[in-house]
Parts: C-alpha cells; structure tokens; sequence
C-alpha cells in the first residue's frame, strides 16, 4: 500500500508536469548498489537502472567522491576552453576505441543527431549536396528530438510531429537483402543499433553488420552505430561494436567464422546512457576523415563537455577499464540467460529470450505492462520494450546472488500470474 505521502506527491507531481511517461505507483527515495528504495522504505532490486543508465549501480563511492571534488572546483565554462576533465575523458575514449575524435554533448538523442550531421557534412563534401540520405532500420529508436526521431521508425505513427527530415529509408533489421535497393549515390549514411534497445532487444547477427560494413565500404556510405544503450559495457564489452566479430569472406562464402576475427568497426558511434554512471554525459566519437567534416561554426554545444560531466564520465570509464570488470558482466550474464531458459522450459509464459550481455529481452504471452506491476510488487524494478517484452538492464557491477534474486522473483511473479 502506497504511503499518503508518496500519493500526495504523485498526484501533486502529475499536476505540474508535462504528461510524457505514465506516472508508477510509488515514489523513489535513494538507490544503494544494485537496490533501489521508496519513500515507503520498500526495497527493489533495480533491474531497469535508469533504462541502462545506472552503469556502476547507485551512489557509487567513486562518482560521489568525483562529484564532489570536481563541483568545487569548477562545473561549467565555455565550450572553446580546455580542461583537463575534458581532455582526459576523451583520451580514455580514443585510446580504447577504434576513434580518433570526440565531441562531448549531454544526451544519446544529441549524440545521434551530431552523427547525423557529421555525416551529412562529411557527404556534402566529399560527394557533393545530393549525397544526404540515410538508411535506418525498422523497430528503431535513436531518440526525439528531430534527426534522431526522423531515422526512427516512429515517426510512421506520430504523423503530428512532421513534416520530418526528408530522405530517410527504413529496412528490415538483420536482412543485408532489403538495404541493398535502398542505395543510391544520394546515400550519405546508415545508422544501426547493434542491439535495439527499444524495438525488443533484437541483437544483430555479426554477418549482418560486417555486410553493412562492406556496403559502406563499396559504395562509400558512413557506417554510425548508435550504441547509447548498448555501448560501456552493457554487452560485456567496453564498445558494443567490440561483441561483434566477423570477416568478410564469411559473409560472402558462409564458411565459419575464424577464431580470431576482428571486431566490426563502425565509422562514427554515439554514446550516452552508461557512460555517466547516472550524470548526463554523452558523446560522438569519429574516425578522422568523417570528424573532421565538423569545422568552428558548423556545430557546438553550451553544455557539452563541462568539466563536472567529462570528471564523472573519466571516473565511469576508469572502474569499467578495471581487471575483471568486463569478465563479471559477461559472467553475470550468463547466469541471467541460463536462469531465463531454465523458467522458460518451466513455465509456458515466456516465449523467447534475446539480447546480449546485460540488456536483455524477455519475450511473454501477457501484457508487459502487468508483468511489469507485479515484478515491482515483489521486489524487481524492470521496464519494457514493447507490448510483451520485458526489459532488464541491471547494473554492470551485478553480483551472481543478486542474478539469483532476480531470478527467483521473476519465476515466482510468473506462476504468480497463472
């Protein structure tokens, strides 16, 4: 039972904000690690995490030490100015990259829609003004400001939103086939998710990104991966595009993959999300001949890369680059896939499991919004990524016990349902 208070400040909140999320029934208070606790003093083990946000869990001794020294030295100036917060963040980024240059911004959406800029810019110049279309992919999410919601593909059922960015062509994720007719020599960019963070957790099939690659690379088109869901970590690897593995000749021969195939490297990514640990951070990161199509004039920021934010994120990235860090997420995760199958051959409830790493979906026969209610009752805070999927995206610093717990209360919630 809700506390009156909490209910009091739900309904007071409703009045004064803009209606953009359906209000939940209770009233966060503080987060500690993996656990989350309400005004109630009712404790949740957090398996949504701010929708991958959470990286290091809450109130992580190394970013509260970091914030608190860095607010008291200096939190903002001009972007044109050097810092050292700023330069060391993106050193981190470049040298445990395949990218050469950083621009710092506050947000996944913003990340995206520098991308796209940079692309187009980067087309502008070296294919001339009619090189600007891009290719995304259905059940897509980039964000919503409008280049990031013009390459999503919700844009087909928010018409009140246009007219949005001409020149966008949607095709089917995992089918190289239906991007091929899409290209033209007005192509400027494909944008993909390496896993679609709201289209269901889809992972993509490491021949279908180094197909992509290959087109990029054949026709001259800019590869972006947006990775703010699923970069830092969150696959297990530091880069998301770092879990994908493949070589060409596989994909052109279907022979197995070698042992040792490099990574696929995208052109330009965009990051946010984990990579503040829970403070607005978020970045584009560039291989040099694409970000240097950005001149003085052509893009910038107020907030971007302030020096409390690029602290944060440095301190963020710093614990993810410790031994052993990347080994418990892969380690954990599999803890969380072999539970899942394990309820799934008990329980006729879930139909399928998907994603990588520590983003994961969990495919029901029930209405996500109810399995997501109950969860919440018993202890688990999770959110969904479709009518019947069930999103968890736990902190990366998840213990296997806590896996355990998870699990037991998402078996329980589902006998619970019938």
């Amino acid at each position: 039972m809700t506390h009156p208070n909490a209910q009091e400040i739900i309904e007071k909140t409703k009045a004064v904000l803009i209606s953009t999320y359906d209000a939940q029934p209770v009233v966060l208070d503080r987060g500690e690690g993996c656990y989350a606790y309400d005004t109630d003093g009712k404790k949740y083990l957090d398996f949504a995490a701010g929708i991958a946000v959470a990286s290091l869990g809450h109130a992580h001794p190394a970013i509260i030490k970091t914030l608190k020294h860095q607010a008291a030295r200096l939190m903002a100036c001009q972007a044109s100015y050097a810092t050292q917060e700023k330069l060391e963040a993106a050193q981190l980024l470049v040298d445990h990259s395949c990218f050469d240059q950083i621009y710092f911004c506050n947000s996944g959406t913003e990340a995206v829609e520098a991308a796209l800029k940079c692309a187009r810019k980067w087309a502008y110049d070296a294919k001339g003004p009619h090189c600007y279309e891009i290719i995304a992919f259905r059940n897509s999410f980039h964000g919503r400001t409008y280049g990031s919601a013009s390459v999503t593909e919700k844009r087909m059922s928010q018409p009140y939103f246009g007219p949005y960015l001409e020149g966008v062509h949607f095709a089917k994720f995992n089918d190289l086939e239906s991007v091929k007719p899409l290209i033209s020599e007005k192509t400027a960019a494909i944008i993909v998710e390496p896993v679609q963070g709201e289209g269901g957790l889809a992972a993509a099939e490491p021949a279908f990104l180094m197909g992509l690659r290959k087109l990029c690379d054949d026709h001259n088109i800019c590869l972006i991966f947006d990775e703010v869901q699923a970069g830092f970590g969150r696959l297990g690897t530091f880069n998301a595009y770092e879990a994908f593995s493949c070589c060409p000749e596989c994909v052109e021969t279907g022979k197995p993959m070698p042992r040792k195939a490099k990574p696929i490297e995208p052109d330009i990514a965009a990051w946010a999300k984990g990579m503040g640990g829970g403070f607005p951070v978020g970045a584009m990161a560039a291989k040099r001949k694409f970000g240097s199509a950005i001149v003085v004039g052509t893009h910038g920021t107020t907030y971007g890369g302030n020096p409390l934010a690029c602290a944060v994120a440095a301190t963020v990235m710093k614990q993810m680059l410790k031994r052993g860090f990347m080994a418990n997420v892969q380690k954990v995760s599999a803890v969380m896939f072999e539970g899942l199958k394990q309820i799934q051959r008990e329980s006729n409830k879930i139909t399928d499991i998907k994603g990588k790493g520590l983003m994961i979906g969990v495919d029901t026969n029930t209405k996500c919004t109810e399995l997501l209610k109950a969860l919440q009752k018993n202890g688990l805070m999770a959110t969904k990524a479709g009518d019947n999927t069930l999103r968890l995206t736990p902190p990366l610093i998840l213990k296997e016990e806590q896996a355990h717990e998870a699990l037991g209360i998402i078996g329980k919630t589902l006998k619970e349902m019938g």
